[in-house]
């Protein structure tokens, strides 16, 4: 079967004859107004859901990937209140022909319509050189931009509790999770130190994202005060974090392999994001 026919039933979930000529494919469920557009509801039944709350969270992730690419959300993923046959309101999204890929890049794969749809959008971006090539990918990108605001907002709870080198304590979560120094760790993988975070795949970052996030909790929540006990309390999380990294992958922090660096697959989506829609993203 050709990828650019996705969808193998109707709506109503009746089956297509074999004819590929007689079967709808994604552009055949665009709507126009000023803007080409996909209905979520719409969408959400091509990629196999049954409701749009089930949904969610593939269209909650597109939004942070937006975020996370500098990109205005709101202009390509518009609630909107829709009335029904019955005269009842109901919540919907106008969709990008961008959103409807970040979507469905973000839509649950064991669904035989998601893996389908995948495949499509990689063939049209695939003739564009920009696609990326599985959704750990656009994870990474996702995560990454969760650990930069986890970072922020661990500096200022730390800065309240009374941290003086904020080196020292980072360097403590460090020392906890790799047996190492971010200086040492940025020297083992040959990248610069202020691009650790750059390379690390998804589970790591995750793993990083943990750290901070439960160091900031423990801090505020035990009302820890002062250098030495704030550094003592990151490196016992970063202790902990260690042991369910070695636990889940067979392997040290310090020993997982690193990835291509996340902002040139930001790069790519960005291309991507201008050729569909003719628009730059900000800087």
């Amino acid at each position: 079967m050709s990828n650019e026919l996705f969808w193998q039933q109707s709506l109503d979930g009746v089956p297509y004859n074999n004819n590929e000529d007689d079967m709808p494919t994604f552009e055949d469920f665009s709507n126009e107004n000023g803007i080409t557009f996909w209905w979520a509801t719409t969408l959400m039944r091509l990629l196999g859901y049954q409701d749009l709350k089930s949904f969610e969270p593939a269209i909650n992730r597109a939004t942070k990937a937006c975020i996370a690419l500098s990109i205005p959300h709101y202009d390509n993923i518009m609630s909107e209140k829709r009335i029904d046959d019955n005269g009842n309101s109901y919540q919907d999204f106008k969709l990008t022909r961008f959103a409807c890929y970040l979507i469905t890049v973000n839509a649950d794969v064991k669904k035989p319509q998601v893996a389908a749809a995948q495949v499509y959008f990689i063939e049209q971006a695939r003739r564009l050189e920009l696609y990326l090539q599985n959704q750990d990918q656009l994870d990474r990108i996702i995560i990454r931009d969760e650990v930069k605001e986890g970072n922020k907002s661990l500096v200022s709870v730390a800065k309240d509790a009374g941290v003086v080198s904020y080196g020292l304590f980072q360097d403590a979560g460090y020392l906890g999770m790799y047996n190492m120094r971010s200086g040492e760790l940025a020297s083992r993988r040959r990248v610069d130190k202020g691009d650790l975070f750059e390379y690390m795949g998804r589970a790591e970052l995750a793993a990083n994202l943990f750290r901070i996030t439960q160091t900031e909790e423990r801090i505020k929540n035990f009302g820890i005060k002062g250098q030495q006990n704030l550094e003592n309390t990151h490196n016992a999380v970063g202790k902990e974090v260690r042991k369910v990294v070695i636990s889940n992958t067979g392997k040290a922090p310090e020993q997982l392999p690193i990835e291509a660096k996340i902002t040139d697959g930001k790069k790519k989506l960005k291309e991507q994001y201008k050729l569909m829609t003719g628009k730059k993203p900000k800087k």
